[in-house]
């Protein structure tokens, strides 16, 4: 089954991939472990700063558009609003 698939895949990430296994992260959620392509450390700590605050802003407007997406289909009852652009009519 994918979803079993998926599930595994994310939990071997959990336990073994994304944790600060040295003590080595810069900052919370830093987990390159040692391993670097060397890309990050040419930046300077204002331009890392404001990388980090780039990413975060991603991230919230991703979770609110996550939240669009669950508040239209709870309003209108349709899943997905990209099903109905491309024609795929799914109730539930």
């Amino acid at each position: 089954n994918g979803l079993l698939q998926i599930l595994a895949f994310v939990g071997f990430l959990e336990v073994y991939v994304m944790k600060d296994v040295n003590g080595t992260g810069e900052t919370p959620g830093d987990f390159r472990n040692g391993f670097d392509l060397g890309m990050w450390d040419k930046y300077s700590e204002e331009e890392k700063a404001q990388k980090r605050g780039v990413e975060l802003n991603q991230g919230r407007a991703a979770q609110m558009g996550i939240l669009g997406l669950m508040v239209h289909e709870k309003i209108s009852g349709d899943p997905y609003v990209i099903n109905e652009v491309l024609g795929y009519h799914v109730s539930i």
